[in-house]
């Protein structure tokens, strides 16, 4: 299946050099479509016809030229991927030209088509001197051009070339941005019978399909699209770079107003502090002093912002860093957007750029790390600024969804990144390779201190490891287990340790000692104060036997009180209550307590902790006073079944 080609150009200039005329030529569209701009002939907004071929689609935006509506101008710009630059052979070039150039280098606009127009009314010579004078301010705005083009509406003259022009840029075009999800930002909201609410705007990025949920955002509301439509056509999706009026489902024609923008849900979150990557105008006449209260124009909207620069007190003319906005509203961006500022008094452009954190917070100024920080990611694509951010947040991690935000892609895109990057994801959050593998060594250090410190303990809990590390048990277990799988760190049970660990090499004298007084004591055992005392060796000891199974911790739950048996006690201990009720296999069969005490020849001291472990361990069972010897039990039920 070919995919159809489309480009969104720009048409820009100065005020009456004829733009309106020239779309009008190329396309037979009356983009003047307000009556005041017709009775006026001044473009007051954006007006925008499709100009077809046989390479694909162009989406022309007629912006406007006068001063005063530099800002609608801008509203329509910041989509734009070339330029269709008109100047009027006789006047050349004036102040919005230089503007309109100006704002285009500064949100990255570098491919373009340069036209004179009304050349019909001009002398070759001034054509000549004219086209040379485009040429050059071109040139220094950065934007690549070929031939300056003289045009006519009236006579026709250069319309056939100027439709080749832009079909040549057409065809150079790089498919649009698709960041995995769309953004509209919403120039127009209007009611049509059988639609319902209706927004428009040009698609910035990614797929937008009937039937998909959308937020608005800022705000937070949710609508599904159920209808779309590309220049009066109906379309099932509409692809990054269209203009596109979208119909929603489950939205008031007052709950929804230019400014705000078609978003996935959750994506994108209300701010007032946003990171940029700033370049101030070439043409301003003095420096941008850090703390000048701006405007902010990106998409569709235009907010209050207050300028902070981050390592220096002034942006000169043509100078670039990094910056942050403090806005006076919330706003809902997404990463590496571009922008433009102007003051307000005097109302003109002073800067350009693209947000780098689009979710961003108050930052330290004159911090190299900071600027350093924020230098990589504004030189780098979604990788390096993911690679950053988790090189800040460090073992922590941080949560895809922010990280999402940064990189200005989905969730489900950005994991994949991070998965080729070596990076962790645990929980909801994020840890980088960098960071985990530090962690590990971290880890592998702290159960070696464990174990020089605790040498006959089988190993660390996870809270001790967790503990150790100061951090999350969440992440201290992805680390432990991954040093699993390694075969670096052995699990036994609840216990971590490391894998050259082994704690039967450390058994002492202590321990010998301490397990023949249990072994010799049998079913009447030593308390455990009086068996360790405040001998610390005595009570490593004492753990590591338990630990190993080899002295048992029995509990009397009722008295809340511990008595430590040899395993080997314990063992008699079954033998001989198997031996003393062969019966025991019915409830009228069981034993008492007291019987059993009997029996084994000792105080209820130590008979009830030792029944309450043999029903802990199935042993026995409880049935009502007495007690059934499971195994006996289950014997004369199979005996019973068979006979």
């Amino acid at each position: 299946m070919t995919v159809l080609k489309t480009l969104l150009v720009g048409v820009i200039g100065h005020v009456d050099h004829g733009k309106t005329a020239l779309v009008r030529a190329l396309t037979g569209v009356e983009t003047d479509r307000l009556k005041e701009e017709q009775l006026r002939g001044v473009s007051i907004v954006p007006g925008f016809a499709l100009l077809a071929g046989e390479a694909g689609e162009i989406d022309l935006v007629d912006l406007p030229g006068h001063e005063r509506f530099v800002r609608a101008m801008i509203s329509g710009a910041t989509g734009m991927r070339a330029v269709l630059l008109a100047v009027d052979a006789n006047e050349g070039i004036k102040p919005q030209t230089v503007e309109h150039l100006e704002i285009a280098r500064l949100i990255g606009v570098k491919r373009g088509v340069l036209a004179l127009t009304k050349a019909d009314l001009a002398s070759p010579d001034t054509i000549t001197q004219r086209a040379a004078e485009l040429s050059a301010a071109a040139a220094r705005a950065g934007l690549q051009a070929g031939p300056v083009i003289a045009t006519s509406t009236v006579t026709g003259i250069g319309i056939p070339a100027l439709n080749a022009a832009l079909a040549g840029l057409l065809a150079e075009a790089a498919p649009g941005t698709d960041d995995g999800f769309p953004y509209l930002p919403v120039d127009r909201v209007f009611t049509r019978s059988g639609f319902g609410t209706v927004v428009t705007g040009t698609l910035r990025r990614g797929r937008l399909a009937v039937g998909d949920t959308v937020a608005i955002a800022p705000g937070g509301r949710s609508a599904v699209v159920r209808g779309l439509q590309i220049h009066g056509r109906s379309v099932e999706s509409a692809e990054p770079g269209r203009r596109t009026a979208v119909a929603l489902r489950g939205v008031g024609l007052d709950e929804i107003v230019r400014g705000q923008a078609l978003c996935p849900p959750d994506l994108l979150v209300p701010t007032r502090w946003v990171d940029v990557a700033i370049t101030a105008a070439a043409s301003a006449e003095a420096a941008l002093p850090g703390g000048a209260a701006c405007r902010l124009l990106f998409g569709t909207t235009e907010v209050g912002a207050r300028l902070r620069l981050l390592d220096r007190t002034s942006l000169e003319p043509g100078a670039s860093a990094q910056a942050q906005l403090h806005l006076a509203e919330d706003v809902a961006v997404p990463a590496r957007e571009p922008f433009i500022l102007r003051l307000e008094t005097p109302a003109v452009t002073v800067a350009g750029g693209r947000i780098l954190d689009p979710a961003s917070r108050r930052r330290r100024r004159n911090d190299p790390r900071v600027t350093a920080d924020l230098a990589a990611i504004a030189a780098g694509r979604p990788a390096e600024a993911l690679a950053v951010r988790l090189g800040q947040a460090g073992a922590a991690g941080a949560p895809l969804t922010d990280l999402a935000r940064l990189a200005g892609s989905t969730p489900e895109r950005v994991r994949r990144i991070l998965a080729a990057a070596g990076a962790r994801e645990i929980g909801e959050s994020v840890v980088g390779a960098t960071a985990f593998a530090a962690l590990r060594t971290g880890t592998m250090g702290a159960l070696s201190q464990f174990h020089r410190e605790r040498p006959m303990d089988q190993g660390a809990s996870l809270d001790q490891v967790a503990r150790a590390l100061a951090l999350p048990e969440a992440i201290t277990a992805a680390v432990l287990r991954d040093l699993v799988a390694s075969r670096e760190v052995a699990q036994v049970g609840a216990l971590w340790r490391r894998a050259d660990f082994d704690p039967a090499r450390n058994e002492t004298e202590a321990v010998r000692r301490l397990e023949m007084a249990f072994r010799r004591a049998g079913l009447n055992p030593p308390d455990e104060a009086e068996a360790v005392g405040r001998d610390i060796r005595r009570r490593e000891a004492l753990n590591y036997l338990v630990a190993t199974g080899t002295v048992i911790r029995a509990v009397d739950r009722v008295q809340r009180r511990a008595v430590l048996f040899h395993k080997e006690a314990v063992e008699s201990a079954r033998a001989r209550l198997t031996d003393a009720f062969p019966g025991a296999d019915c409830q009228e069969a069981g034993f008492l307590a007291r019987e059993a005490g009997a029996i084994l020849g000792i105080s209820r001291k130590f008979s009830i902790p030792l029944l309450e472990h043999l029903d802990a361990t199935g042993f026995t069972r409880r049935a009502g006073d007495r007690r059934i010897i499971v195994t006996l039990e289950k014997t004369a039920g199979r005996a019973r079944a068979t006979g």
